[in-house]
């Protein structure tokens, strides 16, 4: 069989990948901390013809290899870990990030703890600061942040304290807990806004409970009252969608073009 036909099926396959990828970056644009993701690809191993020849001075010169090349696969799918758009809100517990790290929640004593750029926790009955889900905001001590029912306000600093004010004057609550990681990229999304660690995103796959705008740790300050919407680029993506459904075209029209020899192939002998 002719190996453009198998190049042109890993063709389509890559860029049914990338397709898949760039409908996912469309469908998450409003939806609060997402971090886009991007495909890059990368050739098959080579069919070698004919080796290297090497040259000898003054009595023959090199000659190249021929290297007929098999198809492409996906080298990668990376999270681009970019900075999104900051939407005020004017709500106290609307949290964002200005620079690195992530928030960490988890759904209880004991569970595993997560790892999210979503800030738009609430308070909830039991005056404990959750997430949408029902998960629990920690602080740096690893522990739910929960408020005395004493406070009748609150306000959130960039550290991340919670200062409450209450009757006899004011409470100190916190601080929220921030957690860096050397490479973003290699968290692994669960959904839900999450991420759960892994040893290619810190060694180990460990990390510590740090404190906000902290310059020694390089943790980012908590904006108060704003959130961090996606960072996808829709003016990118529509690009990269004709990109992806040309080199489609293309690749089918390799497969096409294949068939057709081989028809005529097929033909020689009537």
């Amino acid at each position: 069989m002719l190996r453009s036909m198998y190049s042109g099926v890993s063709g389509m396959r890559g860029f049914q990948t990338k397709l898949d990828v760039i409908g996912n970056n469309i469908a998450n644009v409003n939806t609060v901390g997402f971090k886009a993701g991007r495909v890059m690809f990368q050739d098959i191993l080579s069919q070698t013809v004919s080796g290297v020849t090497a040259p000898e001075a003054g009595t023959s010169g090199g000659v190249n290899a021929k290297q007929i090349g098999l198809g492409v696969s996906i080298a990668s799918i990376d999270t681009v870990h970019t900075a999104g758009s900051a939407m005020t809100t004017n709500q106290v517990t609307d949290l964002r990030i200005d620079g690195d790290g992530f928030f960490v929640v988890s759904a209880g004593d004991g569970t595993e703890q997560m790892l999210t750029r979503a800030g738009n926790f609430t308070l909830d009955a039991a005056r404990q600061l959750v997430t949408t889900d029902g998960m629990f905001v920690l602080d740096q001590g690893g522990a739910p942040i929960t408020l005395d029912d004493t406070v009748t306000a609150f306000t959130i600093g960039q550290d991340g304290m919670i200062l409450g004010v209450t009757a006899d004057g004011q409470a100190e609550f916190g601080p929220i807990a921030i957690a860096k990681v050397v490479n973003p990229s290699g968290l692994e999304k669960v959904g839900g806004n999450l991420y759960r660690m892994t040893v290619n995103a810190n060694p180990d796959g460990e990390f510590e409970l740090l404190t906000a705008n902290d310059p020694e740790a390089g943790t980012g300050a908590i904006i108060s009252g704003q959130l961090e919407m996606s960072n996808v680029d829709l003016t990118a993506e529509f690009t990269e969608m004709i990109v992806a459904q040309r080199g489609f075209q293309a690749n089918s029209r390799i497969i096409t073009t294949s068939d057709e020899i081989l028809q005529e192939v097929v033909n020689l002998k009537r």
